[in-house]
């Protein structure tokens, strides 16, 4: 092994060591506000072709009403309810960030709350203030299951905290979740970096949130 190998095999382990979640690869370095406000945007919904027909307004009201029962939840939620919010998800605006904890720990780093001012900054915008956010802790595979899902939940919650303290967000506009590494993001490499992330999803947005 050459002396920058063995330089680089430091600094990745350095990383590790010190519970870094990785960021989304669409971004090469920290995501600016509006990479993250592009990101969670609302998409325009597509309008039917033919004239009349509703499309899918069944299915959006059974999300909304679903949506409306987890609100504000100071539980966990269930196995059911976090696999279908993450299914909800799936369709939705999202953005994966890095965010730094103390090692082994749900406690926020100090260095990474620069890019959770601007996540808060984003959320309380004209385009998304109003919307109902999920925030979900993933974790890679190292651990027990039971572990990785409990630490996932709190970084989650941390999170959310953090929000509402500097922001001011209403507790019924974030939903957190923790998946421990039932969602990894890198299937190949388990203890891969890119799987210990925070996931951010834009659930519905503030015309639907209110009604």
């Amino acid at each position: 092994m050459t002396r920058w190998q063995k330089i680089t095999a430091v600094a990745a382990s350095l990383l590790i060591a010190c519970g870094f979640l990785f960021a989304s690869p669409s971004f090469a370095q920290s995501p600016s506000e509006e990479d993250m406000l592009n990101a969670l945007r609302s998409k325009a919904p597509a309008v039917p072709k033919t004239r009349g027909l509703t499309l899918g307004s069944s299915q959006d009201d059974g999300q909304r009403a679903f949506i409306d029962s987890i609100r504000g939840k100071t539980r966990q939620l269930t196995l059911g309810e976090r696999k279908k919010v993450a299914e909800i998800a799936k369709t939705k605006p999202n953005i994966d960030l890095e965010i730094y904890f103390e090692y082994d720990s749900s406690a926020i780093a100090p260095n990474a709350e620069p890019d959770l001012m601007k996540l808060g900054r984003v959320l309380t915008s004209a385009d998304l203030k109003g919307n109902v956010f999920l925030i979900a802790g993933h974790t890679d595979a190292k651990g027990s299951d039971a572990y990785n899902q409990g630490l996932s939940e709190r970084r989650a919650a941390s999170v959310k905290r953090f929000l509402q303290r500097n922001f001011d967000i209403p507790d019924n506009a974030l939903v957190t979740a923790g998946y421990g590494e039932e969602q990894l993001k890198n299937t190949a490499d388990p203890y891969a970096a890119e799987n210990r992330r925070v996931q951010v999803v834009n659930l519905e947005n503030k015309e639907t949130a209110q009604r």
